[in-house]
């Protein structure tokens, strides 16, 4: 068992990134990897919190469901990801933060969410080769819900982002050659083999699930 930190956990804010850095990134199944070119690009450091979507959905004209609409008004739920969103929702929710900083937001890629949970060795999950479930939110860790998204520290990838196995499902900006739309990373219900950051899963962009969230991208400017 990996000890907790003692600090207190970090506030997640709206903004809190980590740097993608430009290169060539191994992505893809094993068996079928293949070397992407990948620009540089700032990439949410957790996926988007219960918090920041209350706000969105308080003052960006849009309708939370029943089941979401509970969890946004749940205090203790704050720093969980938000779930049960439509893929809509959360480009919507990209558009809002976009003209709250003042920044280009957005979902991130397919190729950019991997090479952020990859690094530069094309490792299968974000701490390294070889899975521990005690990193993450997952089937063999047994927390059988969401967690607030500072829970695993010790699961980062090497860039800093946090979250990129299990908890829950993210969405990216990518098209499933049936037309859905893509999510990465699994969830708390996922095992060991759901949660290898190579996986790409097509989702029905139109229904959200307890299982399904995502995290923001931000654009950098050339003299950035």
């Amino acid at each position: 068992m990996i000890a907790a930190p003692s600090q207190s956990p970090p506030r997640v804010e709206l903004d809190a990134c980590v740097e993608l850095p430009a290169g060539t990134y191994r992505l893809g199944e094993p068996g079928d990897e293949r070397a992407i070119r990948v620009e540089r690009v700032l990439i949410g450091r957790w996926p988007v919190v219960n918090r920041a979507a209350r706000e969105f959905f308080a003052t960006g004209g849009r309708r939370p469901g029943a089941a979401l609409a509970a969890r946004l008004e749940a205090p203790a739920l704050a720093d969980h990801p938000v779930t049960d969103v439509t893929f809509d929702d959360a480009t919507s929710f990209c558009h809002w933060a976009g003209e709250k900083l003042g920044r280009p937001v957005r979902l991130p890629t397919g190729d950019e969410w991997e090479a952020a949970a990859r690094g530069d060795d094309g490792r299968p999950w974000p701490w390294g080769h070889t899975f521990e479930p005690d990193r993450c939110a997952c089937a063999e860790s047994g927390w059988g819900w969401t967690v607030p998204v500072t829970a695993h520290p010790q699961g980062a990838s090497p860039f800093g982002a946090e979250q990129l196995a299990g908890n829950v499902w993210e969405w990216v900006a990518d098209r499933s050659p049936d037309g859905w739309r893509v999510v990465r990373g699994g969830s708390w219900l996922d095992h060991a083999w759901g949660l290898r950051a190579s996986r790409a899963l097509a989702a029905d962009p139109v229904r959200g699930t307890p299982t399904t969230g995502f995290r923001i991208a931000i654009d950098l400017r050339r003299d950035q």
